[in-house]
């Protein structure tokens, strides 16, 4: 808990997700948690926790990361984001810096989550500059049936089917509440945009993979709609790869803000 002597920041942060091991500290592998955790200890000179908003798999990238940190209150939110973009990798940036109230967390605090999954549907996205952030599909995929079959996620389901199976305490109801889930499309690429409350693990991967399967005719129209009622994932499509998914945004109430930075 901060205290006189600690500020307590937010650090909105961005990074390719191609080569880590995920976001969580682990021995013996590249993680983002890890290189953020090292390079503030460096400028704090003590050891520093860097908690996410929500933790991502290996492969995953993110535009807008929710990473909470308590540092020594000599740290202004803007002087602390300089001292780190000048030191990280270069695979990872803070891009905003909040100063926060002290009750701030930034995984419990969290209101809302975004994430964006990225699909090539034309040969370029074969293309290294591409490859490495969108699932290379190279199939056309009909945007209409894409967004009638993700229609029903709307609202609050129980996702027993979008889940790895014991990931999730025992006593969790795999319950969330989606406040938005649309595809869109621009030249030679699909995206599936959602946002809610909560994800559970592979979530997102495995409804656009399932999603993917029924626009090119693996499926049939309403799997999603059929599978928000079954107990478990073993009727659920393989989950799409993690390069193409993204954490674009985490919302936090307006009164765990102290100010802008």
């Amino acid at each position: 808990m901060p205290d006189a002597e600690n500020a307590s920041l937010l650090l909105v942060t961005q990074y390719d997700g191609s080569g880590f091991s995920g976001w969580q500290r682990q021995p013996d592998v590249r993680t983002v948690q890890g290189e953020m955790e090292r390079t503030l200890e460096r400028l704090c000179g003590e050891p520093v926790s860097a908690i996410a908003a929500g933790r991502t798999d290996a492969g995953v990238h993110a535009h807008g990361q929710g990473v909470g940190v308590t540092v020594p209150s000599k740290w202004t939110a803007a002087e602390l984001r300089r001292a780190l973009n000048a030191t990280l990798p270069p695979d990872i940036w803070v891009a905003e810096a909040h100063p926060m109230h002290p009750s701030f967390h930034p995984r419990f605090s969290a209101e809302r989550r975004r994430y964006a999954y990225v699909i090539g549907t034309d040969d370029a996205s074969m293309s290294p500059f591409r490859r490495r952030t969108e699932w290379a599909l190279r199939k056309p995929l009909d945007i209409d049936l894409l967004n009638a079959e993700c229609a029903p996620l709307l609202g609050e389901h129980v996702f027993h089917a979008f889940a790895i199976r014991g990931t999730a305490p025992a006593e969790d109801d795999h319950r969330c509440r989606i406040h938005l889930a649309r595809w869109r499309e621009r030249p030679g690429v699909v995206v599936f945009d959602v946002e809610a409350n909560r994800f559970l693990h592979h979530m997102v991967r495995f409804l656009v993979g399932t999603m993917v399967e029924v626009a090119i005719g693996r499926r049939s129209a309403g799997s999603i709609r059929q599978l928000l009622t079954a107990p478990d994932n073993s009727g659920t499509s393989a989950p799409a790869p993690p390069h193409g998914l993204f954490f674009e945004a985490v919302t936090y109430p307006p009164n765990v803000y102290l100010s802008s930075a």
